[in-house]
């Protein structure tokens, strides 16, 4: 009988994610509630959205109907243990600074076992991860409204994710009908996930901490840092770039 009593981990190893993967599918995925991947990309969101949800608000959506059966029994009180570990690695993923993101961290979706090799359009990869990320959007709709409606580089990034949920590129024309993206456009925005997240992570930080009346040299600025031309995207990304 697995233990139950331990603090949950900063992050998940592989054996706790199949774990994971395995408590989901047994008690989630049959009643309305979410595989890993969909939880992937749900704990992300909730990660760096505009504002702090309660737990008791978002957990209810990943296991959904629950059985009475499954509360209060040692296998729930674990998958509530290894479910706790995994957002705790989905904050340190949005927080992560470095030039290289350990594998630990990394967005957890699944990928054909060659993704370098040729693949089918239709194959949809990211598409459930994608679909998790909306899904806690859904839970502070004008929240996220507003960043997108004073955020560009925001809005761009709402798109891409948007492409892999549903597929397809919209036309620029009303009326004309939309694009399949490619399995070589999905991989490119699935490799930007982890920059995507950091930027949103930045810019909530920001948002959420009084402003200071201090100007910066641009030329001695943290590269990971907003800019301080006040667009919302790092500075390696923004005036550091040029």
């Amino acid at each position: 009988m697995p233990r139950t009593d331990r603090p949950a981990p900063a992050h998940l190893d592989d054996e706790e994610i199949e774990r994971l993967g395995e408590l989901l599918d047994l008690h989630a995925v049959a009643n309305g509630g979410m595989n890993m991947e969909a939880l992937d990309g749900f704990l992300s969101a909730l990660a760096v959205g505009p504002e702090t949800i309660p737990a008791a608000e978002w957990q209810p959506l990943v296991w959904g109907e629950q059985p009475a059966a499954f509360a209060g029994t040692s296998e729930s009180d674990e998958a509530q243990r290894l479910l706790l570990g995994h957002w705790n690695g989905g904050v340190a993923r949005v927080k992560w600074q470095g030039e290289e993101m350990p594998e630990a961290l990394s967005p957890l979706l699944w990928l054909p076992e060659d993704p370098d090799a040729p693949q089918p359009d239709e194959l949809d990869v990211g598409s459930d991860w994608a679909d998790g990320f909306f899904t806690a959007v859904e839970l502070r709709p004008d929240a996220w409204q507003g960043w997108l409606d004073s955020q560009d580089w925001i809005d761009e990034i709402l798109e891409y994710l948007e492409r892999l949920a549903s597929g397809v590129v919209l036309a620029e024309h009303e009326g004309d009908p939309p694009a399949q993206i490619s399995f070589k456009e999905r991989m490119e925005i699935i490799a930007s996930l982890p920059d995507m997240l950091a930027d949103l992570f930045q810019y909530r930080a920001e948002s959420q901490r009084p402003r200071a009346p201090v100007r910066r040299d641009p030329g001695k600025q943290d590269r990971n840092a907003l800019c301080n031309c006040g667009s919302g995207k790092k500075y390696k990304h923004c005036h550091g770039a040029q």
